[in-house]
């Protein structure tokens, strides 16, 4: 009776081991891919799974969007600049099937090519184009990427610089550049400020010599600011009779 009583729980354990094997719950966000016998049958999820134990098994694959850090790599720019270029790639698994047939652990092969790329890549643009034009670098990177794990039904959807690391010298240099740079736009600035103040004077010495009296004006109405300006002194100014003649001239042709 006691060998009965133990052989019965021995079954009921066995059946609830055989239940738990064969019913699986997957997640809206999973999926599972089975294989019958060693072969793959199908993909199935989410919800209520059931498989025949010891012929059929199943692997669990996440849909969702996985964000993967890339370590920092040592590149060197087409310039000869070492830098350290960390990044962040987003990508996910658009067809389960491949992402477990076509390739052993995806998540690390990813990250693999991912740090290929990005030496790749960055190693063909100049410093100057790794801090000015990461979103063009970020596109080709995500382009190569995507293209390359396509076969292993994987979607890279977005790749980001994060940092861009340089050395203390090369810090000084671009800071020395900046500086050259800065006072190079002053000088043109002031060169074209004084190009355009000596076109306006050209001008009004033109349109005075076509009128004595408004330069003979335009001379009494310096004295005027110079005097209203400064009233603690006296100011004494020679006088031109050749400014004084088209004056009188005029006063005389007024008089007859």
């Amino acid at each position: 009776m006691t060998n009965f009583f133990f052989g019965i729980i021995g079954i009921i354990f066995v059946v609830l081991a055989l239940l738990f094997y064969a019913i699986n719950i997957l997640r809206e966000y999973e999926r599972g891919v089975v294989f019958l016998l060693g072969h793959y049958q199908c993909v199935k999820g989410p919800g209520l799974i059931i498989i025949i134990p010891f012929f059929q098994q199943m692997v669990k694959v996440d849909l969702r969007t996985i964000v993967m850090d890339v370590p920092t790599q040592d590149v060197i720019s087409r310039d000869n600049v070492s830098v350290k270029v960390n990044a962040v790639v987003y990508f996910r698994v658009i067809e389960p099937e491949k992402a477990i047939i076509q390739v052993e652990y995806f998540q690390q092969a990813t990250s693999q090519l991912a740090q290929t790329t990005l030496r790749s890549v960055l190693g063909q643009h100049e410093l100057d184009e790794m801090l000015a034009g990461r979103d063009k670098l970020n596109h080709d990177i995500q382009e190569i990427l995507d293209k390359q794990t396509d076969a292993w039904g994987i979607k890279v959807s977005n790749v980001e610089i994060k940092h861009v690391d340089l050395d203390e010298s090369m810090i000084r240099a671009i800071a020395r550049q900046a500086e050259a740079e800065r006072e190079r736009r002053a000088k043109v600035i002031h060169a074209e400020g004084e190009l355009q103040a000596s076109d306006k004077l050209r001008q009004a010495a033109e349109i005075l010599s076509q009128q004595p009296q408004a330069l003979q004006l335009r001379y009494l109405q310096t004295m005027s600011d110079i005097a209203s300006e400064d009233k603690s002194h006296t100011i004494v100014f020679p006088l031109p009779m050749d400014l004084m003649s088209p004056l009188q001239d005029w006063l005389s042709q007024k008089k007859k």
